[in-house]
């Protein structure tokens, strides 16, 4: 249920319920007062607004007949209908009797009917007080008189109910009234908190728990409308933070194990060194020959430190997105026929056959950094060669047509990945205790590093393996095309820039 129509409940029950109650009460309570005895005195009567001056009026008309008696007009069908105008005006009307007969009724068709409901001649030369009638519901004004005859009669000045109340009633109308209204009130007062304010402090409460870190408290609501969107809006916001928090202590977590796996790796080198250049300050090595074996084997030791410390380097430009591409126009090729003939010969010296197929056709380009792209091959063919079991190892450079796209395959006979490490190979610092063994070295991000760079060239690349028996890394790339004779692709001219 929405606010608005909370709203519209709220003000239908602020209309409609006090209506019905005070007309019930109105009709309970004029029962109530009704069953008392048939007539009252006026005493007990309140005139309602503005009936204080007809009420005057008419004692003043009254007194005025009592003078007028003696004269006889009360006999007088034309002083009849003329004093029945002038109180007409006055919400009153007469009915005359004369003994026990109606002798003037000023019109009203209901005077027979009336007459047998009013009180019998008295005989007093005063006016008899005016009292209330519950039966005629009117107040009824008497004077008596005598016609010329000596027959009695009655004069009768009858004023409608509608300008009179009685006190005792009006006592519980204003009680009943204000109770209604009291009743009223708390019952908006507890729906509209159960509906807005209890809400609003489970949101207060949840709210105080993200504030303090607690992630895990839920809110859960059968609402519908601004409240459940809300709720549903505070879930969102949870599960988004909680998100990032674990995110967070991931990469700190992950930042750490980059920093203890980078210094152990870098530890290696660095005491092979100091134990190299101990051994040529103390004359270990006094041969020519042994001491540039020495130099060498410091040279390749501090080539594994730069290339440690070019990971972490790179690792901080992926976490920051800002790797740096030199787009250009790539003959495939050309390209690729490179850089197996870089890579053969450092094969070739590790004893690790290196066959290459090329299904391209010769004039196939691509729009790619050379620079990152070689970092992917040497990334994906330097976890073959570390992860070689084979005295015979072998690898396959394989280049594919795809029709719009380049597949390139590079697939080793190593010990393979099992299937459950298959998936997260390309997580960033994944290690596996068969394919991803920290005495091996390496950070552990070579493969994130690898899949970042492709995705970025606007490729994707996957991985097939099989256990004890090799692995193959898959990648697409796909080719450029030119279209209306531009030199250059639009995704290069926008990394260019």
């Amino acid at each position: 249920m929405t606010f608005r129509q909370r709203l519209a409940i709220a003000f239908s029950i602020m209309l409609i319920v006090p209506a019905v109650l005070f007309t019930v009460a109105f009709w309970a309570i004029g029962t109530f007062v009704s069953r008392t005895d048939d007539s009252r005195k006026i005493q007990e009567y309140t005139m309602l607004s503005g009936s204080e001056r007809n009420s005057e009026a008419l004692d003043g008309i009254t007194a005025q007949i009592i003078a007028e008696l003696p004269e006889g007009k009360l006999e007088d069908p034309e002083y009849l209908e003329a004093l029945s105008g002038r109180i007409d005006k006055l919400d009153s009307g007469i009915v005359v009797r004369r003994g026990n007969e109606l002798y003037y009724s000023g019109g009203d068709p209901a005077a027979g009917d009336t007459l047998a409901l009013l009180p019998a001649w008295t005989g007093e030369d005063e006016i008899a007080p005016p009292y209330y009638s519950n039966v005629l519901e009117k107040m009824v004004r008497q004077v008596d008189f005598t016609f010329s005859d000596g027959a009695q009669g009655s004069l009768f000045i009858l004023t409608r109910a509608v300008v009179l109340i009685h006190r005792r009633f009006l006592a519980f109308m204003m009680t009943a009234m204000i109770l209604i209204l009291m009743l009223t009130a708390l019952f908006l007062t507890t729906w509209l908190e159960g509906n807005f304010f209890g809400p609003i402090g489970e949101l207060n409460v949840a709210m105080k728990n993200i504030r303090d870190g607690n992630f895990e408290y839920v809110l859960q609501t059968g609402e519908k409308g601004e409240i459940g969107e809300l709720y549903g809006n505070y879930e969102d916001m949870r599960l988004r933070l909680k998100e990032s928090a674990e995110e967070k202590l991931e990469r700190e977590k992950q930042s750490r194990e980059l920093i203890s796996n980078i210094s152990h790796d870098l530890k290696t080198p660095i005491t092979s060194i100091k134990g190299y250049v101990e051994g040529l300050i103390d004359g270990v090595a006094k041969t020519p020959e042994k001491q540039e074996k020495y130099i060498r084997t410091i040279y390749n030791k501090a080539n594994d430190m730069d290339r440690l410390i070019n990971e972490l380097t790179l690792y901080s430009q992926i976490d920051s997105d800002k790797i740096p591409y030199n787009f250009r126009r790539l003959n495939v090729t050309d390209y690729f026929g490179d850089c197996i003939e870089e890579i053969g010969m450092d094969l070739e010296a590790r004893g690790i056959e290196l066959d290459y197929s090329n299904l391209l056709s010769p004039d196939t380009q691509i729009v790619a950094d050379p620079e990152q792209m070689k970092r992917v091959i040497n990334n994906i063919v330097g976890n073959s060669v570390k992860y070689m079991d084979k005295p015979d190892g072998h690898i396959e450079f394989r280049l594919l047509d795809e029709h719009d796209s380049v597949r390139i395959e590079i697939e080793d006979n190593g010990q393979g990945i099992a299937q459950r490490d298959l998936p997260n190979i390309f997580d960033r610092f994944y290690r596996t205790d068969t394919s991803r063994n920290s005495a091996k070295g390496g950070s552990g991000i070579g493969l994130s590093i690898v899949k970042k760079i492709v995705e970025d060239h606007g490729g994707y690349i996957w991985a097939t393996s099989r256990e004890g028996k090799g692995t193959c890394m898959h990648m697409v790339i796909r080719k450029f095309v030119d279209t209306g004779g531009r030199s250059v692709d639009i995704e290069a001219e926008e990394s260019e820039e």
